[in-house]
């Protein structure tokens, strides 16, 4: 079967490399599993400490000399058959700690840093790289959220966009005063596009901008257009729920899957600090039919 779509998949997280919960499951799983169906997918990822050594013998296939306060380059190879692009940008990644924070405490500049993977990975999708180019950029959860935003506001080059929700509680949540810094229209700043709150949420970004919208089930899909698991977006869910699906998890180790009642699920800010929700619109009537984007 020949290739009938590209897509990249944009991430923090991915077995075998990287995992702290369910997101990593889902996309290491994916690739393989669209494959059979001829979907080629490449997955970006951010060069941590951790995983930097995995691609020191990998070729650069993009850089860029200022990338939110630093140098960047793009590394591609091959993990356990599983095309990958690893983001190698030491002022963001390289340090001790986790993907998000160092001990209990986040990184402060967490915004800029996932900001940086959004914006590359819209770059790469936009422009392609190496003689390649997506027909479709896959976003996952808060931390690739600014990615269909960045296509939508800075060019798309014919490529379409899909944002994953693996948990809503966690939002991506940032000062209005960075809306410049993070490449962000001012003209934007209103609440039926990028403000959530008085603030920015990079996941509602992505919600508002992306062209579909898919969660890890149907069950889940229809919860998070609830005010009880919405966490303060179901308004905004609900508002797309045309263009949003819930995907089987039938591929995704049972302990890979997050669950939508879970006691530690609270809207929380990049600092930790929970957000407090309302109802933003009504409930919609729409249930999900559980399959991939059709275009």
């Amino acid at each position: 079967m020949g290739v009938r779509r590209r897509v990249l998949s944009v991430a923090s997280e991915c077995v075998p490399l990287i995992k702290t919960g369910g997101l990593a499951d889902v996309v290491g799983a994916l690739p393989a599993a669209l494959a059979g169906a001829g979907w080629e997918m490449k997955v970006l990822l951010p060069a941590y400490r951790a995983i930097r050594k995995v691609a020191a013998d990998w070729p650069v296939v993009w850089q860029d000399g200022g990338l939110f306060g630093g140098a960047a380059r793009v590394l591609e190879g091959r993990v356990e058959g599983a095309s990958i692009l690893l983001l190698d940008a030491p002022h963001l990644y390289d340090r001790e700690g986790g993907p998000y924070a160092a001990g209990t405490t986040d990184f402060a500049d967490n915004p800029q840093r996932f900001a940086a993977l959004s914006w590359v990975g819209a770059a790469l999708a936009r422009e392609g790289f190496d003689g390649w180019k997506p027909d479709i950029l896959h976003a996952h959860d808060w931390q690739a959220g600014f990615a269909p935003a960045y296509l939508a506001y800075h060019g798309a080059g014919g490529v379409k966009s899909v944002l994953t929700i693996h948990n809503i509680a966690f939002q991506g949540w940032a000062p209005a005063a960075m809306l410049g810094d993070l490449r962000l229209p001012w003209d934007a700043f209103h609440p039926g596009a990028l403000e959530y709150y008085g603030g920015l949420s990079s996941l509602k970004a992505g919600l508002v901008t992306a062209d579909r919208i898919t969660t890890v089930s149907p069950t889940y899909a229809a919860e998070l257009m609830r005010p009880e698991f919405g966490m303060g977006l179901e308004g905004v869910v609900a508002a797309r729920a045309r263009g949003f699906q819930g995907s089987s998890m039938a591929l995704i180790p049972r302990s890979g899957r997050p669950s939508a009642r879970s006691p530690a699920i609270r809207p929380q800010g990049w600092r930790g600090r929970p957000r407090r929700g309302r109802r933003c619109a009504p409930n919609s009537g729409w249930t999900c039919p559980g399959r991939w984007p059709s275009w």
